[in-house]
């Protein structure tokens, strides 16, 4: 399969999964997928090392084909899983809290056709359980797995995609060894490791980039606990360690691999803060404050994250791809 001949009906679409307590949105993320028209040829749930989940996806989910990650937890590896049985020639991945919209898959898989194209991610919608925190600045949406502020509005090359809502073809996504196994989310940490598989992909392909499709949409279920301050805290410093173990990992200049960051930290994040005091003083909203004072709130935690991160003693970083699967 090459890209050029890649379509919808050629993919398999690969969900990960960890808790039972989340075995409701994983039903709806595989109905999701299986509606999608022309359908998938597969919908693979990789299970993350819990046997009981396993035993209930075989049980009540017919409509997949179940796989169980007994070695490297997180999500990386369980993807990896995933993606080892898989018999089509695209991969496209979900997530287990996630909904396609019509025509995803599609969308998802039609920019592959072009032989400049890494792979391909799309537009992640936030689905918050009851209101929208109204402190949450748009630019932040990222904190909660959601498409933000400062991203293309329309179909662009970019750096990188989110594995929640991404394609590439197997063969592509094999020849890094698909995503580094022990970096990424793993317990509590919360590492970039869909950025570290992207810019790797990149890089073994030439410097081909990676295509952003917002009509390939998804939606993604954002828990109550991830609407709190002391979430958004948390994962901004998590995501600055993470961007500097990857930088170090992978050898990156700061000036070059993360020019992505310091535009959205110079020039994004700057003019969000002008945005919401203008809207806080001309339009006496108190929310708007509250958004101003949330990005300098993020933009510190995360380069106080990023900084730590940087000056402990060097060691061993990150984790390892797979082996090419026997085929």
């Amino acid at each position: 399969m090459t890209a050029r001949t890649a379509t919808a009906g050629t993919a398999s679409v690969v969900i990960a999964a960890y808790t039972l307590e989340r075995s409701a949105g994983l039903t709806r993320a595989v109905a999701s997928a299986v509606s999608q028209q022309p359908p998938p040829r597969e919908v693979i749930v990789a299970v993350d090392n819990n046997p009981d989940l396993y035993k209930w996806v075989c049980r009540e989910v017919p409509a997949a084909v179940p796989v169980h990650n007994q070695g490297t937890g997180g999500a990386s590896a369980t993807r990896n899983a995933g993606a080892s049985v898989a018999a089509g020639g695209v991969l496209a991945f979900l997530d287990d809290d996630t909904v396609a919209g019509p025509g995803w898959l599609r969308s998802l898989t039609a920019p592959l056709a072009r032989p400049d194209v890494a792979g391909v991610g799309g537009y992640v919608e936030p689905m918050w359980f009851g209101r929208t925190p109204g402190w949450m600045p748009e630019e932040f949406l990222w904190v909660v797995g959601a498409s933000y502020r400062g991203q293309p509005r329309t179909a662009a090359a970019v750096r990188n995609v989110w594995s929640e809502n991404m394609a590439v073809t197997r063969d592509d996504f094999w020849t890094v060894g698909g995503f580094r196994e022990g970096f990424g989310k793993i317990g509590q940490a919360c590492r970039p490791e869909d950025t570290d598989f992207c810019i790797r992909l990149t890089t073994a392909l030439g410097g081909r980039p990676w295509w952003y499709e917002p009509l390939a949409r998804i939606g993604h279920t954002v828990p109550p606990h991830r609407g709190t301050l002391r979430y958004f805290v948390q994962r901004c410093y998590s995501e600055g360690q993470g961007k500097a173990e990857m930088a170090a990992m992978l050898g990156l200049h700061e000036d070059e691999g993360l020019r992505d960051e310091r535009q959205h930290a110079s020039r994004t994040l700057p003019l969000g803060v002008c945005r919401e005091l203008r809207q806080a003083v001309l339009g006496r909203e108190f929310g708007a404050a509250q958004r101003a004072s949330a990005i300098c709130i993020g933009l510190t935690a995360a380069g106080l994250g990023y900084l730590g991160r940087r000056a402990r003693p060097p060691g061993p970083v990150g984790g390892r791809s797979r082996a090419v699967p026997p085929r």
